[in-house]
């Protein structure tokens, strides 16, 4: 992280959800999850440039989205109008991340633009309220202001910190765009897998519920799992496409990058034990 009165640079890291279970759905339409939630280190950067003048706007271009839905703008003028804030801020986003990949690159952009912001603005506010802001733009937003790799039921805003060996992954970046409204609204999608304690995760049968609609409206994402469930369990990270597997040391996650075959793409990453702000 670099800083100046006036700049501040930051990273944005992607999630992987280790399971996903769907156990239930509210009246209002929205899913209940149980899910295990680590950050590792691949991710995306951003550079806030502080205005005395109020405006808040994205410095470069986003192939696909327009500045109006971006959620780093939408963060920072969320926050503005929360703290009455006549600062502004130019915001450059070096996205790595790949979006519709489940990795969470759009909720940890906005995570990143709240944690920044409130440092830039000297806004004060505490990591609770920023997490609540953050639920308003999105059911991931909350555990990356939560900084820590974490046990998350309700619709993913009901964190506990759960500490995780360290890991290396394997991850697989299949070449298309899942839309999870669609995944969601699926009439094939599990909705009552049984609920688990926070106690039963080291023995229990741990999956992604949505991994098998994604797989029968997008082969290459069951490909991509095919391939790398040669060499370990693979599974599909939050909504999809991405999927990765686990390994103990990054020799051997880097052995298996080395045999992807040359019509796909992926990383080697390792898992963080907690976000890179989790003490800004």
């Amino acid at each position: 992280m670099g800083i100046s009165a006036k700049t501040l640079s930051c990273p944005a890291p992607a999630k992987l959800n280790l399971f996903l279970h769907v156990v239930g759905r509210r009246a209002d339409g929205y899913h209940l999850l149980q899910t295990l939630f680590r950050f590792i280190d691949f991710g995306d950067t951003l550079h806030f440039t502080l205005r005395d003048d109020g405006v808040v706007r994205r410095a470069n271009n986003l192939e696909g989205v327009p500045q109006e839905q971006d959620l780093c703008v939408r963060a920072a003028r969320l926050l503005q109008q929360e703290c009455g804030c006549a600062l502004g801020a130019d915001i450059e986003l070096e996205k790595r991340i790949p979006m519709g990949g489940g990795l969470g690159g759009g909720s940890s952009d906005a995570a990143t633009t709240l944690l920044a912001l409130n440092r830039l603005w000297d806004l004060g506010l505490s990591r609770e309220r920023l997490m609540q802001l953050g639920l308003s733009l999105g059911a991931d937003v909350p555990v990356f202001v939560f900084g820590e790799n974490a046990f998350a039921e309700g619709i993913g805003e009901r964190l506990q910190v759960y500490a995780l060996p360290d890991a290396w992954y394997v991850v697989l970046f299949p070449p298309v765009h899942v839309a999870t409204v669609r995944i969601f609204a699926h009439p094939e999608l599990t909705r009552n897998t049984i609920s688990l304690t926070i106690r039963a995760l080291p023995t229990a049968g741990l999956h992604n519920d949505l991994q098998p609609v994604v797989c029968s409206l997008h082969p290459e994402v069951a490909q991509h799992l095919v391939w790398l469930g040669q060499f370990a369990q693979a599974r599909m990270t939050g909504s999809g496409a991405c999927v990765f597997a686990e390994f103990v040391d990054e020799a051997q996650a880097q052995a298996v990058l080395k045999q992807l075959p040359p019509d796909m793409r992926g990383v080697v990453a390792h898992g963080l034990q907690h976000h890179p702000l989790r003490d800004m």
